[in-house]
């Protein structure tokens, strides 16, 4: 029998290519599934000016979760590091995309990259685990903050005296602007794109995945979730969402968490920076895949205290 689903997203740009994406997977599992999707306006879309201190977890999230446990909409879709560590209990994240590249990249009027950025550039970045990443590697750096959906972003470097931003390759990817050619264009600007190595700059918590978020007791909607999940993927953000609930650290933590699989083994490596020192502290762990939860704690308590 033909079954109807309603999807919730924000109205973004980024977030509507995402649903897109979420509705095409479904689509193609269960030809028979009828899809509206419906834009939910959040608090961080309506906020006209976050204060960069605030804590910013939830305020793209939570509006669209609510209106789900309110049965207005079947599934949520979500950038998954967007999502708080604790949500609601009676919605769960039921399956996810296959996993987009978790890079950050340096987005830049000049193609020399990241090492050879003028002595005190002006780079804009709205995330505090990118600061701190740019600082211990580039203390004369002059890191400013950036708020704004993508295209927000790339018009403001654009239109400022400013050498560079940092955005999530998976953004641009989503966007139709690859940043695999080491270029972009965008609204007649030029720029420069440099995929930024994961050593320093490890990735937040569910950076480049695809987040469906369905009702705890909604069986009928996770039977099609089902049909579209990557369970390695769901496996690692999982563990990195353990991390990051133990932690305590949702986004103005400055800490990157990866989790990766090969052959049924899973790594998981954390990347936290405290008060008093420019450097992180770092530790990897590893173990079966199916045990991320587990490897969450072990990772954490490879940290000092």
């Amino acid at each position: 029998m033909t079954k109807k689903i309603i999807l919730g997203t924000r109205g973004s740009e980024l977030a509507r290519a995402q649903a897109r994406l979420v509705e095409k997977a479904i689509q193609a599992a269960r030809p028979d599934t009828g899809i509206e999707t419906r834009v939910i306006a959040t608090q961080g879309d309506k906020a006209r000016l976050l204060e960069p201190q605030a804590g910013r977890k939830g305020l793209f999230t939570a509006e669209i979760e609510r209106a789900l446990v309110a049965r207005d909409i079947d599934l949520a879709v979500h950038s998954a590091k967007d999502l708080p560590s604790e949500m609601n209990p009676d919605a769960e994240i039921a399956a996810v995309l296959p996993r987009a590249p978790v890079d950050d990249v340096l987005v830049s009027k000049h193609p020399r990259g990241f090492a050879s950025l003028p002595h005190g550039a002006v780079v804009a970045t709205g995330s505090v685990r990118r600061k701190r990443q740019l600082l211990w590697k580039r203390a004369d750096l002059k890191v400013i903050d950036l708020r704004g959906n993508v295209p927000t972003r790339l018009r403001k470097l654009a239109n400022n005296d400013w050498e560079a931003i940092l955005l999530a390759y998976a953004g641009l990817e989503r966007l139709g602007l690859s940043p695999a050619l080491g270029e972009i264009s965008f609204n007649g600007s030029q720029f420069f794109v440099e995929i930024l190595p994961r050593e320093i700059f490890l990735p937040a918590g569910g950076q480049g995945i695809i987040a469906i978020q369905v009702r705890v007791n909604d069986q009928s909607t996770k039977a099609i979730t089902d049909l579209v999940n990557d369970r390695e993927t769901l496996l690692c953000l999982r563990a990195e969402r353990e991390f990051l609930r133990l932690l305590q650290g949702d986004c103005n933590c400055p800490v990157g968490v990866l989790a990766t699989i090969n052959n049924e083994t899973m790594k998981l490596r954390g990347q936290l920076f405290g008060d008093g020192s420019a450097a992180p502290q770092e530790a990897e762990v590893e173990g079966m895949s199916y045990d991320g939860e587990p490897l969450a704690l072990r990772l954490l308590n490879v940290f000092p205290a």
